[in-house]
């Protein structure tokens, strides 16, 4: 009898250490879908994080189209009405169904998160490229400018730059997206300069690959992983500060049903009406966990030293 390899197994047909060995290292590697599965099943935590996130997005895609009352018009029949069938988490001072305005909400307070780290992600891996591939003068020059921007606190400095530029949606995004670059150029340029050390990298310089293929083609997909695991788990931080600006009147106006202007016009409410302020509350709480325990099932999937 033989094993898998060709291998003489033993007569009662199990292998020896040495052929189980040989039959794990070259077998197969599992699918994404059986290492996702497994995964989730090993962390039930992590499992619970990617479903706040993967309904935090379908939330974010659907549910204006799901909400069952209007998010902005009043009802001053239902005004501060407690939770109930009808509503289920009850209605505000102005009689606007909660949970329609959550709904409606996560549309407004993930895109504009995802459009931030997006910014901030593409400005950051650029000037992260440019600066560990480059080096000397260039790696200077941009490291100095980048540490100006993190000498700052990140919401003081969006703080300022939105109350200059104006009170809007659009100049938010401007701001944060001004203040999210800097860790990602930092990522970026610790892996580019690991990258560009790598054999790979300069056989491909030894053949002379040019700089801007050598960039695209073999130091760029290398630093993808790390990026995407970033990139997830800021969007829950993104999150957070755009509900910030939002809650000190520097981001969303009313009536817009954004979570974090939502819990600001709930504040003169909180005693006698608490569940105005603390379902968006909830909402905001629940998809950032779910965002950073993703971020951890992404690692796991794209990192194979995460896995060991």
């Amino acid at each position: 009898m033989q094993g898998a390899l060709g291998v003489p197994a033993h007569p009662d047909g199990t292998l020896s250490a040495q052929e189980a060995e040989a039959e794990a290292i070259f077998a197969p590697p599992p699918s994404r879908l059986r290492l996702l599965v497994h995964v989730l099943r090993r962390s039930p935590p992590r499992s619970a994080g990617a479903c706040f996130a993967l309904l935090a997005i379908l939330m974010a895609l659907f549910g204006a189209l799901l909400a069952p009352y209007p998010a902005i018009i009043p009802n001053y029949a239902a005004i501060l009405a407690p939770p109930s069938l009808a509503h289920p988490f009850g209605a505000d001072q102005i009689g606007r169904d909660v949970f329609s305005r959550v709904l409606t909400g996560a549309h407004i307070s993930l895109e504009v998160a995802a459009i931030v780290v997006a910014i901030g992600a593409f400005i950051g891996t650029a000037v992260g490229l440019a600066s560990g591939y480059a080096g000397g003068l260039v790696d200077e020059i941009l490291m100095r400018v980048t540490d100006i921007f993190l000498a700052f606190p990140a919401l003081v400095l969006a703080m300022a730059i939105t109350a200059t530029l104006g009170i809007t949606m659009t100049n938010t995004v401007l701001a944060l997206s001004a203040v999210w670059w800097p860790w990602y150029a930092r990522l970026i340029r610790g892996q580019v300069l690991v990258l560009r050390e790598r054999e790979y990298v300069e056989a491909a310089r030894v053949v002379g690959v040019g700089h801007v293929r050598m960039i695209w083609r073999h130091i760029l997909p290398n630093t993808l992983m790390p990026l995407i695991v970033q990139m997830s788990l800021d969007i829950g931080v993104a999150m957070l500060f755009v509900s910030g600006l939002s809650f000190i009147g520097l981001g969303a106006q009313p009536p817009t049903p954004e979570w974090g202007a939502m819990i600001a016009d709930a504040q003169s409410y909180v005693r006698s009406a608490w569940w105005v302020a603390a379902f968006p509350g909830l909402a905001i709480t629940l998809t950032v966990i779910g965002f950073n325990l993703l971020a951890d099932v992404l690692q796991d999937l794209l990192d194979p030293r995460a896995r060991a």
